[in-house]
């Protein structure tokens, strides 16, 4: 699912306040880091990350764009060498879980 540009000021809105829970340092990318990212999306849908400065196999462009590939997630903003990631959870339940911004289409006349 492609996110809208109102969807992802929505979720940048909401990245704000959230503390960022993944860091990517000299070992890069792993199973380990993908299953943790994996796990925290489902549980929270909006996860913040960052690429160390250890780390000089990746940007956080190429880290976010890597990492969203491998867990099925949308990247949401990267900043410096900070990223957020967003996928819906569907193990919550519907009224829980982050409620996007509908696009409405204009009707024509």
């Amino acid at each position: 699912m492609e996110l809208t540009s109102k969807q992802r000021a929505q979720l940048r809105g909401l990245a704000n306040t959230i503390d960022t829970i993944l860091q990517i340092g000299k070992e890069g990318i792993g199973e380990n880091l993908i299953k943790q990212a994996d796990d925290a999306l489902e549980a929270r849908e909006l996860i913040k990350g960052r690429v160390l400065d250890n780390n000089i196999e990746y940007d956080a462009r190429l880290a976010a764009e890597e990492l969203a590939k491998a867990t099925r997630s949308e990247v949401v903003q990267v900043i410096g060498t900070k990223f957020v990631l967003y996928r819906e959870s569907h193990s919550k339940p519907k009224d829980k879980r982050i409620q996007l911004v509908k696009d409405k289409k204009k009707a024509k006349p």
